[in-house]
């Protein structure tokens, strides 16, 4: 039988979950079998999970979850340097030149297991078949928004905290912008999740948003048109050959531009767009400062979705479960793709 292990989340402000207990009686019904860890923060109430016939187990117990078990989770694992047995399904971040992704295929290499990555479940024709990147423009455009906000006012924006929906959020939005005039925002990747979510809140808030995707970057750059924008929202994973949207010399160049918002946010990589920063913020300092004179922040958090956490994991979940009914036969389809890819990388160590 396979058994699905769903594992807490333990790093800070993660409050997702991938299966919802919905999703969780649909997969019973079939046959799976699943366990559920307990959680101090999961977003998702426990009681849930235990009518829709699940197995529940105790916080972080996963390193001994049978061997047969599968692992599912979202965020990175404890970086403790434990060599990892179980197959494992998560966002590993492991395969664009990450120096931490690299120590985390070691882990496994170590200890025999496999990681089935979230961002590499695709399907014949390449495209992903879950994904959080819409709440992730959505929050990362919000917080961008706060962080200009805060410019206005002479300082840096202060710590973020998680809200009870959208709603709440474009509320508190609206009254930290209250007479203030908008600023103007060019978002990146404007025809993908992540760029749907990023305009659809700027949009919400009043906000001019000039929307870009392949067609507007096909010449590679440079593009002097970011400058010209207060806030700039990056919605484009680092990949080889993704052109350079902020060069260095951004820092010192003559510009409106004072805020980016990094929503794919991959600073580590070789081929991130953004060449002004090189390291995540985080929910209690959201926003790095990189020049004066006028000012230019950079707001790069890596869980973004976790800001509302309810409607991102329900949303998700829904993608992803029918991927999950297949995880009986793992030779093929988007596990098999997913396997391949793993194989691939894992190679190099």
């Amino acid at each position: 039988m396979t058994h699905l292990w769903v594992r807490a989340e333990q790093r800070p402000n993660e409050e997702r979950v991938g299966l919802t207990p919905e999703g969780a009686a649909a997969l019973v019904r079939a046959g799976l079998r699943v366990t559920v860890e307990r959680s101090s923060v999961r977003a998702i109430p426990l009681d849930g999970y235990v009518a829709a016939g699940c197995e529940i187990a105790e916080e972080n117990l996963w390193p001994k979850a049978p061997a047969d078990a599968i692992i599912f989770g979202l965020k990175e694992l404890p970086e403790d340097g434990t060599a990892l047995t179980h197959r494992h399904i998560m966002f590993g971040h492991a395969y664009k030149g990450q120096p931490a992704g690299r120590e985390l295929l070691k882990r496994f290499k170590a200890g025999g297991g496999t990681l089935y990555d979230l961002e590499y479940l695709v399907d014949e024709n390449g495209r992903r078949v879950a994904a959080f990147g819409y709440w992730a423009g959505y929050a990362g455009a919000a917080v961008s928004l706060k962080a200009w906000a805060a410019q206005q006012r002479g300082g840096l924006i202060g710590p973020v905290a998680k809200y009870p929906g959208k709603e709440a959020l474009i509320a508190d939005l609206t009254q930290e912008l209250d007479g203030m005039p908008r600023p103007r925002a060019i978002v990146i990747g404007a025809l993908g999740r992540v760029g749907t979510g990023a305009s659809d809140l700027c949009t919400a808030l009043g906000v001019a948003v000039t929307r870009w995707d392949m067609a507007e970057t096909a010449h590679g750059g440079p593009f002097p048109e970011v400058l010209e924008h207060e806030i700039f929202l990056n919605c484009i994973l680092a990949r080889p050959g993704c052109p350079v949207f902020v060069p260095a010399s951004a820092t010192t160049d003559p510009r409106k531009l004072t805020v980016i918002g990094d929503i794919a946010c991959d600073p580590t990589s070789d081929f991130s767009p953004i060449k002004v920063y090189d390291r995540a913020t985080d929910w209690q300092a959201p926003a790095l400062r990189v020049a004066e004179n006028p000012p230019l922040d950079v707001m790069a958090i890596d869980n973004l979705p976790s800001l509302l956490p309810v409607e991102s994991s329900e949303d998700y979940a829904a993608q992803l479960l029918p991927s999950l009914m297949t995880l009986p036969d793992l030779s093929g389809g988007v596990w098999g793709r997913a396997k391949a890819e793993f194989d691939r990388h894992i190679a190099t160590i």
